[in-house]
């Protein structure tokens, strides 16, 4: 069981209250001073503290007592040399390391001279330059695949019959309507990579293969006309009639891949 500390009370005491105390501490044989951790144990105190305790143990030397026999020694020898002192030891609990807080305006005030400066950001580029680039194309595209169209059977229609009869549409106009934003929205939901990569892949092909279909398809046209053709041959109109509907599926599908994310 621990002892208590000295004068009756468990708080630490100072060095010079303790080293009396110390000094009267009964020490195994063999042993001329008490060790840094029963001095710890015995009055409670840190590392620091009883290593400081210990080390005046070993330097100054215990009060004589008035009771004691006079030195008979021979006052002519000189006097012994003082035994040196043993290195203290180091404390092994770290020192903590107290930090000024630093109020936030000093703190952003001070800057590392090696700090690179914040980047400027970049500009973005502009897009009102495709508006120009697709004025020509559209007027070009629009003409050639009504002009197929109208070789190949698409023509005036009256969707509204009994309703509206004297409404009427050129279904020639679907075709570049539904092949043309077709294969502009599949070239942006490729290009734009936030989709998962199945629709990834399909908007890949799809609008390379919608942009190659229209291609040929104003290739026909232009062809046809130069020849002097008024009606298109059966498998240019097949594959003409069959637009409409490739575009609806291909259209439905990648709406679907868009919004699938597993």
């Amino acid at each position: 069981m621990t002892a208590p500390t000295i004068n009756g009370t468990r708080y630490p005491q100072p060095i010079e209250d303790l080293l009396p105390a110390a000094r009267a501490l009964d020490l195994p044989e063999g042993e001329a001073f008490p060790s840094r951790n029963r001095l710890m144990r015995e009055f409670r105190i840190g590392a620091p503290k009883a290593g400081e305790l210990l080390a005046l143990l070993k330097t100054e030397p215990a009060t004589p007592d008035a009771t004691a026999e006079p030195d008979t020694t021979n006052p002519a020898d000189p006097p012994a040399a003082p035994e040196p002192a043993p290195p203290a030891e180091p404390d092994p609990t770290p020192a903590l390391e107290i930090t000024p807080a630093v109020p936030p305006a000093e703190a952003s005030a001070v800057s590392r001279p090696d700090t690179p400066p914040p980047a400027a950001p970049a500009r973005r580029a502009v897009a009102w330059p495709v508006v120009l680039l697709a004025l020509p194309a559209f007027v070009a595209i629009w003409s050639g695949w009504v002009g197929l169209g109208g070789l190949t059977g698409f023509g005036i229609v009256h969707p509204l019959p009994g309703i509206w009869d004297s409404f009427s549409i050129n279904s020639a106009i679907t075709l570049p309507i539904g092949v043309e934003t077709y294969g502009a929205y599949a070239l942006y939901v490729w290009l734009s990579g936030r989709v998962p990569a199945p629709a990834l892949r399909f908007a890949k092909w799809s609008a390379l293969g919608s942009l190659a279909v229209g291609a040929l398809g104003q290739v026909a046209y232009h062809l046809l006309v130069a020849a002097g053709v008024t009606s298109a041959p059966w498998w240019i109109t097949t594959a003409v009639a069959c637009l409409p509907v490739a575009v609806l599926g291909m259209g439905a599908a990648l709406a679907h891949l868009v919004r699938t994310h597993d």
